[in-house]
């Protein structure tokens, strides 16, 4: 088979490659293993620190427990489902949404996790290790969600303005307790 107009289709194909421009740069892949070890590490409890724990409602305990079991096994969205009926029955529990945030990050689905760990710190103490855990969950969201970049003074990556917020506020959850006497 021979083309009529050879020179316009390789003009079109050409103007086609050229119109879409520069491809945007693509960000690396989300490692839930490692954002959910930097929580923890945010987590961890000083023993000179204030630490305030939520009082929990014992209906959920049973879920919560066999969500812990279902994560620790990989099944994490039959985990989320059970999160969701204990959040059902107590909405307003920060460590209960905190859960849900680090098991939505298991799951891939960021846009959640963002969203129940601000509710989470919303609704918290504002101080201690679940505090912590609340923000750099945040950060970790507003980081694997940034667009990649380079800045070209230094040469460094950039970092979201968000995530440099969001760990500002992690940091600022660090308080001491009063003095006992």
């Amino acid at each position: 088979m021979k083309l009529r107009f050879p020179c316009l289709c390789l003009a079109a194909a050409l103007a086609a490659g050229c119109a879409s421009g520069p491809a945007a740069p693509e960000r690396p892949a989300f490692d839930a293993a490692a954002a959910l070890a930097a929580i923890e590490q945010a987590g961890a409890s000083a023993s000179d620190e204030l630490v305030v724990r939520p009082l929990g409602n014992p209906q959920v305990q049973d879920l919560r427990a066999d969500a812990d079991a279902l994560l620790r096994q990989g099944r994490h969205d039959e985990a989320a489902a059970l999160l969701d009926q204990a959040l059902a029955i107590s909405p307003d529990d920060p460590a209960l949404l905190q859960e849900r945030a680090e098991t939505a990050l298991w799951q891939g689905d960021l846009d959640l996790a963002g969203r129940r760990a601000r509710q989470a710190a919303e609704l918290g103490a504002g101080v201690g290790p679940l505090c912590r855990r609340h923000w750099e969950t945040v950060a970790q969201v507003a980081q694997a969600q940034a667009p990649a970049g380079i800045e070209p003074a230094t040469g460094a990556a950039t970092a979201a303005p968000a995530v440099s917020a969001a760990r500002a506020q992690r940091d600022a959850c660090t308080v001491t307790p009063p003095p006992r006497y």
